[in-house]
């Protein structure tokens, strides 16, 4: 597959481990490790030839492994929201273990040298505290679709020119058309880029392909695309989610991506007939570039337009986004 699926994950001082009997969490240092799974509570103490190893009964069953079937829309916002509301200890814990070095005098590097593993600790333990686990299943036809999106947008990164649409206006006057390059529209756009990591505050066991631009961003897991902007995040299943191409024509003004496709050409400042307007000197010629929109909107008011400078590309996570709308949500049997 081209998309990784581990089967353990280390969450700071954690470690989440799944098995066809479910998922287990454990924590510990070499030679004495504890923890808990769907077959009861577990301690292992002791390294090489000599070890002790006890399972207690537990009614506890852990249930965290996620299944491809859309879960409720606000769940793993509502965790993820909470996760990142929480307040890290370990600045106050560094400030306290400096402050006890500098009044001990003659002992506080001692101190400190002590503390120091202890502050790691706490640091670790908010790592984990500020963290949602979620651990996919991933197999037979929703593994390949996944497959196709995960590649999709890895394509996507071979793209020189990639932008997410800020802004639209139209032109409404002969004078604004006459300083706007001959354009009909103008638009403001900021950097975005294309890649395979989500949220930190999420811990998953599969690649998450991800389109960020500025503070925005917008994560496709198995299930659920989640979008988050700032501290704002939200989620929306892959059935409710509307996407569309189009083929743009940009006037381009700034540095000319180079694998950048050149329709046509205009002059900076034209003339009603779209020839040069000869009143202004240094009238420079623009190139006019053909690139590919991807459109994801949602009845519930989404609209995100980003523009890519390979038309092939956009085509492509537009078709895996298709295959992942037309797909019919699993069935759980009981």
């Amino acid at each position: 597959m081209g998309f990784y699926v581990r089967t353990s994950l280390r969450v700071g001082p954690f470690r989440f481990t799944l098995s066809q009997a479910g998922m287990a969490v454990s924590t510990g240092i070499p030679g004495l490790r504890a923890g808990m799974g769907p077959r009861g509570n577990v301690v292992s103490m002791g390294r090489g030839a000599i070890s002790y190893r006890t399972i207690a009964p537990d009614h506890v069953v852990m249930h965290d492994v996620v299944s491809l079937v859309p879960a409720q829309p606000s769940d793993v916002v509502q965790q993820l929201q909470k996760a990142a509301e929480r307040r890290p200890y370990w600045p106050f814990a560094l400030a306290a273990l400096l402050l006890a070095g500098l009044v001990t005098g003659r002992f506080g590097l001692v101190i400190i040298a002590v503390g120091l593993p202890c502050v790691l600790w706490v640091a670790l333990r908010d790592r984990a505290a500020r963290a949602v686990v979620v651990m996919y299943d991933v197999t037979d036809e929703a593994a390949w679709r996944f497959d196709h999106l995960v590649s999709s947008i890895t394509d996507l990164q071979r793209a020189h020119g990639f932008w997410l649409i800020t802004a639209s206006g139209a032109i409404t006057s002969t004078y604004q058309f006459k300083l706007n390059a001959g354009a009909s529209r103008l638009l403001r756009r900021m950097t975005a880029s294309a890649r395979l990591t989500g949220p930190r505050i999420l811990i998953t066991n599969v690649a998450v392909p991800t389109l960020t631009a500025g503070s925005l961003s917008v994560h496709f897991l198995p299930d659920r695309v989640l979008f988050r902007d700032g501290r704002h995040v939200a989620d929306l299943a892959y059935q409710h989610l509307q996407v569309g191409v189009e083929h743009a024509r940009f006037i381009e003004e700034g540095p000319v991506p180079p694998d950048g496709t050149v329709v046509d050409s205009t002059w900076r400042y034209v003339n009603v007939k779209g020839g040069p307007d000869r009143r202004f000197k240094n009238n420079a010629r623009l190139p006019i570039l053909l690139y590919g929109r991807l459109i994801l909107r949602s009845h519930s008011g989404l609209n995100l337009v980003w523009d890519a400078s390979q038309v092939p590309l956009v085509h492509a996570v537009a078709n895996a986004l298709h295959q992942s709308i037309a797909a019919r949500p699993p069935v759980i049997h009981p």
